[in-house]
């Protein structure tokens, strides 16, 4: 949709947006015993400009990568011996050279089905070179054996806007000192960080089949990529799981979890669905992740590509560097996900559920070619919250979502001046945005809007058939559309993807009697030197004796007018009537105007339009009376935002509205309502004995709730 920011900016709105990005990556310096090294962000780089980052040069095909890894607890090492098997990507080789950050390297062999034969290398702390025993051509492959140590602790790291650490595996608790935490192992590989724990080669380009082998304490359960092959129970109190993966995918989605965990198992059609949680929580851990199956279902038919990979298995672990990471088949999610039923009526984190299973086909099974192309993973894995929250819960839902989204990247000055995808970005770290993520999201939800819905989910299928376990930049995309829908659909990707920004319109609209004529003119008011001058289709409704006719214009000017023959005048005239366009609208609407708006017109968006408008007619009758109803609609969003207006009343009117927030204190189906109902009589109602009230909601099964209204006894007890 398009907002007018200084009326948004009126409303104080609870935004819990939870953090979804998942990144990782690696820079500053390594200190090792005896070495210190300069770490560079980005590696592989071609001869390009400084300010441009390329793709990086596929040199290596990866072909396999077998791990067999133990780990020693009070050094926070991992003893590490990585078979890879990897061939020529077209130009004939005689060496490999693999990242491998901060590593202690004991042998490296070349293996042949008879023998392992000792090599030469050269290893400076962060790129591992290994000489081979002849020239290999792009069809022979050769396999390599690397017995090194790990030492993640030891790796200094900047982590970024999106994540605080990128050592890529990490000791919780190693020692065992705090009696509050459990002993953990896990990773995060996001974006260049797997390379601190085992050889590799950085970057989304390189994909590769895997096979994990983990030797743990007997008494922790472990997970990694793939399906359980063998566990095997050692003489010494250990045991040896095997993980196996044949289907490739990207390096950076290669993880491992240990720790003592419960595992409480579902299905979703033949395939395992697991839920990795501490065992105090195991009692709600389908709560909390029971709709992942329904979730693998819809999103399999929807895209008409049924879910591919081995199991689908998510794990809550401690200290978790960002929000959830979507590591193939073993999903990471950060502690706020132990939670009990309290917790729940707060905040399901539905939304990062589905985002990362959503990423199982973008980001997964197709991956963006470089960082750069980010969005191609970020934005559908975002826009998927949307269309999980319409599907599961109606569309009133999802525009909560859309909107959140929307309002994220437009209150953010700096970012209106990135491209969506844009190769001139310094640091691979700072694509993980609000442009990415959320700006992306409202990009493809326009798109679905302009195609159809029925032309959006073929071309994603077509798309995904096209690109399944490769890699694609965002024109293999727009040629995914296109070959589906006929169309050229340049004007759209190059000013929504590549150009940055956003429309800012002003819509100015009248009826004549005397002609009969509605004109609607149109005005882009956005820096041209900037941002682009849009194309735009708008869709219109006209509300005209009881029916409502739609219109489609499109707007590609500096201003258009547009001439609509009506015999009576429209009683509205609701421009961007599916509330879908991104940027800033400010319209001359007449205060009825937005009053019959928001009884008439039937989405969220429309009704949250119509209350930022009357905002400051609120003492007005007619007007209260809007705020009044807004109290008693079925979006928890609008009654929220409704209880704010209390303050704006005068004595008398406010009276009529403590009764209805009284009943949103103590039984309003959302929390955060009864929460701010809460707030508000405390601090418009003074003059009313609330404390039984505030007793009663002090036992509110929501935290939030609960402690709201123990502050306010506390403060009432203090006065």
């Amino acid at each position: 949709m398009i907002c007018s920011m200084n009326k948004l900016q009126k409303f104080s709105i609870l935004w819990l947006i939870a953090l979804l990005i998942t990144a990782c990556s690696t820079t500053q310096k390594v200190t090792l015993p005896e070495l210190e090294i300069s770490v560079p962000r980005t590696v592989n780089v071609t001869n390009t400009p400084a300010n441009y980052m390329a793709t990086y040069t596929k040199v290596t095909e990866l072909i396999h990568t077998k791990l067999d890894l133990s780990f020693n607890w009070d050094s926070a090492f991992v003893l590490g011996k990585a078979t890879i098997t990897a061939s020529p990507h077209f130009y004939s080789q005689r060496t490999i050279v693999l990242n491998a950050k901060g590593f202690k390297i004991n042998e490296v062999a070349l293996l042949t089905p008879e023998s392992k034969n000792p090599t030469n290398y050269t290893y400076d702390g962060f790129l591992l070179t290994i000489n081979l025993d002849k020239e290999y051509s792009r069809n022979e492959e050769y396999t390599v054996f690397i017995d090194y140590v790990a030492m993640p602790n030891k790796i200094k790291t900047k982590g970024s806007q999106a994540i605080l650490s990128d050592k890529g595996l990490y000791f919780i608790n190693n020692d065992g000192k705090d009696p509050n935490k459990p002993k953990q192992i896990w990773t995060q590989g996001e974006t260049e960080a797997n390379s601190c724990w085992f050889p590799t080669i950085d970057g989304p380009q390189a994909k590769m089949s895997q096979e994990v082998i983990l030797t743990v304490d007997d008494k922790y359960v472990t997970l990694s990529n793939g399906t359980l092959e063998y566990s095997k129970k050692n003489a010494n109190g250990t045991r040896t799981d095997a993980w196996r993966q044949e289907m490739r995918h990207s390096t950076y989605l290669t993880m491992i979890g240990v720790g003592e965990f419960a595992v409480v198992k579902d299905k979703w059609r033949n395939i395992e669905v697991n839920y990795y949680v501490e065992p105090e929580f195991a009692p709600y851990a389908k709560m909390i992740f029971g709709n992942t199956p329904e979730m693998l279902e819809y999103f399999s038919d929807l895209l008409n590509y049924p879910y591919p990979w081995d199991k689908y298995s998510q794990i809550v672990v401690r200290d978790f560097v960002s929000g959830a990471m979507e590591n193939t088949g073993a999903v990471v999610f950060f502690d706020r996900m132990n939670m009990t039923d309290r917790e729940y009526e707060d905040e399901t984190f539905e939304d990062i559920i589905a985002h990362e299973a959503f990423h199982h086909w973008f980001g997964n099974i197709v991956t963006c070619e470089s960082w750069p192309n980010l969005p191609l993973n970020e934005s559908f894995a975002t826009y998927s919250e949307y269309i999980w929250f319409e599907y599961k819960y109606g569309r009133q839902t999802a525009d909560i979502k859309g909107y959140e989204d929307l309002l994220a990247y437009m209150r953010s000055e700096r970012e209106a001046v990135k491209n969506l995808i844009r190769f001139d970005v310094a640091d691979r770290e700072d694509m993980f945005d609000l442009v990415s993520y959320q700006k992306g999201g409202r990009v493809l939800h326009m798109l679905r809007k302009y195609v159809g819905d029925e032309a959006f989910y073929e071309s994603l299928n077509n798309f995904l058939i096209r690109n399944e376990y490769k890699t694609a930049e965002i024109h293999d995309l727009r040629l995914a559309f296109e070959e589906i829908t006929g169309e050229d659909l340049n004007w759209f990707f190059n000013q929504w993807f590549l150009s940055a920004g956003h429309p800012e319109l002003e819509i100015l609209q009248n009826y004549n009697e005397t002609t009969g004529e509605a004109i609607i003119t149109i005005h882009q008011l956005q820096d041209l030197e900037r941002n682009p001058l849009y194309r735009l289709p708008v869709d219109i409704d006209f509300y005209v004796d009881g029916k409502v006719d739609r219109k489609r214009i499109w707007v590609d000017k500096t201003t258009n007018s547009y001439v609509f023959k009506y015999d009576n005048k429209p009683t509205l005239i609701n421009i961007d009537a599916e509330k879908q366009l991104l940027g800033v609208k400010r319209e001359n609407k007449s205060k009825e105007e937005w009053v019959f708006q928001f009884y008439n017109s039937p989405l969220f968006l429309d009704k949250l339009e119509a209350m930022n408008n009357l905002l400051e007619f609120a003492k007005e009758t007619e007007v209260k009376d809007v705020f009044k109803a807004a109290l008693k609609v079925d979006n928890w969003v609008i009654r929220y935002l409704a209880t704010n207006v209390v303050g704006t009343l005068s004595p008398e009117q406010k009276e009529e509205f403590y009764p209805i927030l009284v009943e949103l204190a103590k039984s309003d189906s959302r929390s955060y309502v009864r929460a701010q109902a809460v707030l508000t009589i405390a601090e418009h109602f003074k003059n009313k004995d609330n404390n039984a009230l505030f007793l009663q909601t002090m036992n509110d099964k929501s935290p939030t709730v609960a402690s709201v209204s123990l502050e306010i006894l506390g403060r009432k007890k203090a006065d």
